[in-house]
């Protein structure tokens, strides 16, 4: 692994500058707004739709995209770019049916979602839920994936790797304390500097290929290259296996199912994440809804871009690695001495020169800290407004919520560190990327069952709501953990495949997929014993859902763009 010297240095210590600098100038600009809460958590009415877009990507685009993707790339090529793609076509639908209910409503957060469709219970349940899942998996997996990674690419040490999660949850505080506001308009500045030093990566690991394999340094040849010798990298569906599928190609099945992937799970993580989430929606709720149209359709462009920047990286370590090169950078932090695919993005990042090794490690920083910031925003605003406001002190001025937003960004901080210190959770076991989906996956049918039925089933009632978190966790628990166990590997419902370890295992999306539509069916059961209008039912017009002729027309390109490239790698 290449050392850092002074060029490399200089450029991340200017990155760190321009952003603390820009970052400080914002909060004293605005000082006086921070001070109200629906600026502090929203940034209400400030950010443009270029700054909502930036905003979404640097907090969605963090270590799990560039080393949990990059190793999954590594593992299974092009198929997980899936999970991008499809986002992209889940932002439409978000921009297009799921803001303009959010803004026409007046909601600032999901809990208050919750509790103004629904009611308090509702609301309360599903607030301690996320402050779970923010904290215990997304906060502490970022946080731990991107110590591994800076780690790996300084060549440093256990005690450098504790020494990095304390410098990034000190840089990330920094900016978060100052509000959405101060979190929305340094996104833009991480976010150049995570495409720039993202594909300035991309275009040496592919030069780097091209030139072992005899083609000169040309990133082009290079793409080429790793087609010809990783073609099984190159599918976006996986078949379904069979007695003569290796143990690889189950693997691989287990974590993409082929279309059974496109018909059930991959549309829950995507519409829950991008559309029922705090983390991001926080972004456009402060919004007009043309701003937050555009603003989110923006983040559709950019997510186009994102496997070109985490996934190729991946892919160019895997065919290195088979042609011999690689091998001591692959093993790093082994524990079984097999090879740890989440070691690729750094492995790549060795090949980089002096001074482009500054600016990738600026851009990865810039990724996790982003992300760090805007989750952490989004656990203070679900703890003040949600738990703090209404249970704790109603009585709470604005400077005080501010506060107690500040402080709890600082004890979420502090237990994602005391969880990362040892990787308590088991991070790093299965890839950080698959770490992160599946225990999100847990929460996402029943999350994602409540809202479309909030949304638009007038007759959906508390009780089916209370009933569909209840039972919509539970249900995922049984078919990620116990079904294959309780009624066999092979049902009407379900194939189970055994995974590396020998186990039987039925693949995470089809089980949030049976999870959720079971979770419907039981919600849509509770409520038949309802009023045909549920007095908590929102009020829709058409109108609401119409678009600008610009919007259409980024919705048109967007399609355009994802289907040729189906066509291209199906």
């Amino acid at each position: 692994m290449s050392k850092l010297l002074f060029q490399d240095k200089l450029i991340f210590v200017i990155y760190f500058i321009i952003v603390a600098s820009y970052g400080y100038y914002i909060y004293r600009k605005k000082k006086k707004a921070v001070t109200a809460t629906h600026d502090f958590f929203l940034a209400e009415g400030s950010l443009t739709w270029w700054a909502i877009g930036a905003s979404l990507i640097a907090s969605n685009i963090s270590a799990e995209q560039f080393i949990g993707m990059s190793g999954n790339g590594f593992t299974i090529g092009i198929a997980v770019a899936a999970y991008e793609w499809i986002a992209a076509i889940a932002l439409i639908i978000v921009a297009v049916w799921f803001i303009p209910i959010y803004l026409r409503n007046k909601i600032y957060t999901m809990p208050q979602f919750l509790k103004t469709r629904y009611n308090e219970t509702v609301a309360l349940i599903m607030a301690i839920f996320w402050l779970f899942l923010y904290v215990f998996v997304n906060l502490t997996s970022i946080l731990f994936l991107g110590a591994v990674a800076i780690n790996n690419l300084t060549g440093g040490t256990e005690n450098n790797f504790h020494i990095i999660i304390i410098a990034l949850s000190i840089f990330a505080i920094l900016i978060t304390l100052g509000g959405m506001k101060v979190i929305g308009f340094t996104d833009v500045i991480q976010v150049l500097v995570l495409i720039i030093g993202g594909l300035a990566t991309t275009y040496v690991a592919l030069t780097v290929v091209s030139k072992e394999f005899g083609y000169g340094e040309n990133a082009l040849a290079g793409f080429n290259a790793l087609i010809k010798n990783a073609p099984d990298h190159f599918h976006m569906i996986f078949k379904k296996p069979d007695a003569g599928s290796t143990q690889h190609e189950v693997d691989n099945y287990l974590t993409i199912p082929g279309l059974l992937s496109y018909a059930c799970g991959i549309w829950i993580v995507n519409l829950n994440y991008w559309g029922c989430n705090q983390y991001i929606t926080q972004r456009a709720l402060g919004a007009n809804l043309e701003t937050a149209r555009k603003g989110i359709l923006f983040a559709g462009f950019l997510k186009l871009l994102m496997p070109v920047i985490v996934m190729l990286p991946g892919i160019a370590a895997y065919v290195l690695h088979q042609k011999g090169l690689l091998q001591a950078e692959m093993l790093a932090n082994s524990k079984n001495g097999q090879v740890v695919s989440d070691n690729a993005y750094s492995a790549i990042l060795g090949y980089l020169p002096n001074g482009l090794i500054g600016l990738s490690l600026a851009a990865l920083t810039a990724a996790i800290v982003a992300s760090l910031a805007g989750k952490a925003n989004s656990i203070s605003t679900i703890f003040t407004l949600d738990i703090y406001k209404k249970y704790i002190n109603k009585e709470a001025s604005e400077q005080k919520m501010v506060w107690t937003g500040r402080i709890t960004i600082l004890a979420a901080v502090i237990i994602s560190i005391m969880l990362t210190w040892h990787d308590s959770l088991g991070i790093g076991g299965e890839g950080g990327f698959t770490f992160i989906q599946k225990y999100t996956g847990f929460v996402s049918p029943g999350v994602l069952a409540i809202f479309l039925l909030g949304f638009f089933w007038k007759r959906t009632t508390g009780a089916a709501a209370v009933a569909g978190v209840i039972v919509g966790f539970l249900l995922s628990v049984l078919f990620n953990v116990y079904a294959p166990s309780w009624f066999g590997p092979d049902t009407l419902l379900y194939t189970a495949y055994k995974n590396s370890a020998g186990n039987y295992e039925i693949p995470f999306h089809i089980c949030m997929g049976l999870a959720f539509v079971f979770t419907v069916i039981i919600m849509v059961l509770i409520s038949l014993g309802g009023p045909k209008v549920n007095q908590h039912a929102l009020k829709l017009d058409k109108a609401m859902f119409k678009v600008s002729p610009g919007v259409l027309a980024m919705i048109v390109i967007t399609l355009l763009i994802i289907s040729l490239l189906y066509v291209r790698f199906w």
